[in-house]
């Protein structure tokens, strides 16, 4: 697997940005990503569709990558940690989180992280609430009008069209306003959002190989 990275400043900040759907932000030392939405495979197989398991497996295999890349201090999910509550996917990712015992775990709680007492002490995260704050900078799951300061947030699963004469590609993107860092849908097993997207802002779009602004 190849981890391609570029480097932003945001708000005199410098965060490095990833092919592999997500962020890094070296002052905190925090690896930064949203929408996993853990157990949406095992919640499809459970209601009679076909999904493979190795959907789950690989997004398992690219945050290892990711934390053996950066070893980070802090791990924040922004929002949708979880599809649909507890199953079998959330048990695999418990035992991968058990792996980096000095690793913090962050979550910002999103539209679909349902969770119930004992499935909070299951997953024992570090901080779990519907905001976080560092520095100058609030982690919401969606985007605020109301907040004053800039906003990391997800929930969207931004894409974005490439056109040339002969196709159009769609490919998934980080997007940066003035107001807000918009990322892109950790797992792989989600769509992608091309018109609900901020305006006049700047986008990186990434493949497999590489990352770049558009």
């Amino acid at each position: 697997m190849n981890i391609a990275v570029k480097n932003i400043t945001v708000q005199k900040e410098i965060f490095t940005l990833t092919n592999q759907r997500a962020l890094f932000w070296k002052k905190e030392k925090a690896l930064v990503l949203s929408d996993l939405h853990i157990g949406k495979t095992a919640h499809f197989r459970k209601n009679g569709i076909a999904v493979a398991n190795h959907i789950f497996k690989s997004d398992l295999e690219r945050l290892s990558a990711l934390v053996e890349y950066f070893n980070p201090e802090k791990f924040i999910v922004v929002g949708d940690l979880l599809h649909a509550g507890n199953n079998s996917d959330v048990d695999e990712f418990c035992k991968w989180k058990d792996q980096y015992p000095e690793l913090k775990f962050y979550l910002i709680e999103g539209n679909h992280d349902k969770i119930s007492k004992k499935l909070s002490e299951k997953l024992d995260f570090h901080f779990s609430a519907d905001v976080l704050e560092l520095n100058d900078f609030i982690f919401l799951h969606d985007f605020q009008k109301t907040c004053p300061k800039f906003q990391i947030t997800g929930h969207i699963h931004p894409g974005f069209i490439i056109r040339s004469s002969v196709k159009r590609i769609k490919l998934p993107c980080f997007v940066v306003t003035p107001q807000q860092l918009l990322l892109p849908a950790f797992s792989e097993f989600t769509g992608l959002d091309v018109r609900n997207i901020p305006k006049d802002a700047q986008y990186f779009v990434f493949t497999d190989s590489e990352i770049y602004k558009v």
